[in-house]
């Protein structure tokens, strides 16, 4: 987004002083012209030379010479009292950057949509649609994946988050864990072969890389530390393959101990037979039995609808910015792919947690 570098009413506010400076100057008479005369001039002609008369007497005497010089200042005067006043106006500006940073450049730049610190730092979405799910959903749809992965257990889709221009994206583990192929699709149809760069069971994170890719759209990671209860949301992803399905939502809790199952294998299977990824919560466990092998990671809890595809995909904040990795949603016991739905428990992993995790991913590390 292109913002003007200056909004209307900003030149009048930093150039007042300029102003002044040049009405101030008028008064001065310039030390270049003639000294006036060794006789005083009466109180008349005083007063004619401040009403800018074009002459006036005092005894006879002429005035026209104190006149001239105060009714017509040389331009000299007046030019060099601007590198002050341009002067006074640059230290009201750093005055207001010293003071706020986030503040001066948003006036300096007339960049009115500065995210809310609850959240972020950063706006995505164009400030005429700001805190709108349709401004929210057009700004980051373009950052938001459909993944596909083949196994010798079978196949599941999922969702992803493009995080690099050349094609790195963020998913669960679960999605792409033990896959021998993976394809991926973009919001505007195409689709690419990707490879399993680093995976993380114990986060339920893992970083797939797109091949012969350029010029993709990033989302901006957000600060999850910033999430409260009852911020609204918004979700994308791809549900029962539905590619780039928007869903909102309120941030309905926080640090929620979420437990999945990192057996990949009794994952997948139940994925295959239509409900979520197996996960426990407050001693209960949903979508199936985790089995023997999990692990537990804090996560926000959203009533934004999630549905068995969405894993992987975003959680988003108002302002356009990662916030979350969805990764667990709640399906009603025996549910089948045909009925399976969201009822308003869902989990994603928080941001913070998959940037503190990314050097690892990157490194190619396999757990």
């Amino acid at each position: 987004m292109t913002e003007s570098f200056r909004r209307d009413g900003e030149y009048e506010q930093y150039t007042n002083p300029y102003r002044g400076a040049q009405q101030h100057a008028s008064s001065p008479v310039n030390p270049e012209w003639p000294p006036p005369p060794a006789h005083q001039p009466t109180a008349q002609a005083h007063a004619g030379t401040a009403t800018g008369a074009p002459t006036g007497t005092a005894g006879g005497a002429p005035t026209a010479l104190l006149t001239e010089p105060v009714a017509h200042p040389p331009k000299a005067r007046r030019r060099n009292r601007g590198p002050v006043a341009l002067l006074a106006a640059v230290a009201i500006v750093a005055a207001a950057i010293g003071g706020g940073t986030a503040y001066g450049i948003q006036e300096l730049t007339g960049n009115d949509t500065v995210a809310s610190a609850s959240s972020t730092s950063t706006n995505v979405v164009p400030s005429s649609q700001k805190g709108t799910v349709s401004g929210v959903a057009k700004a980051v749809s373009p950052s938001i994946v459909e993944i596909n992965a083949q196994s010798n257990a079978g196949s599941s889709t999922g969702s992803g988050v493009i995080i690099t221009s050349d094609g790195e994206i963020i998913t669960n583990n679960h999605v792409v864990s033990g896959a021998s192929q993976v394809k991926v699709k973009t919001s505007d149809g195409k689709t690419y072969t990707a490879e399993v760069v680093g995976t993380d069971s114990s986060k339920d994170l893992a970083l797939i890389k797109l091949q012969n890719a350029s010029g993709l759209t990033p989302a901006t990671l957000g600060d999850s530390d910033g999430v409260k209860v009852g911020d609204e949301v918004v979700a994308i992803g791809s549900p029962e393959g539905l590619t780039g399905t928007v869903t909102s939502g309120i941030v309905s809790a926080l640090n929620r101990d979420v437990t999945v199952s990192t057996d990949e294998s009794q994952g997948r299977q139940q994925q295959q037979q239509g409900g979520g990824w197996p996960f426990e919560f407050g001693g209960q466990q949903f979508n199936g039995d985790t089995g023997s092998s999990t692990t537990t990671y804090k996560a926000l809890q959203t009533d934004a609808s999630l549905n068995p595809g969405n894993s992987g995909g975003a959680l988003i904040d108002m302002n356009g910015n990662i916030i979350g990795i969805n990764s667990a949603m709640y399906s009603a016991a025996g549910s089948s792919s045909s009925n399976a739905g969201s009822v308003g428990l869902g989990f994603a992993i928080p941001v913070n947690t998959v940037k503190s995790d990314l050097a690892k991913l990157r490194s190619g590390s396999q757990n």
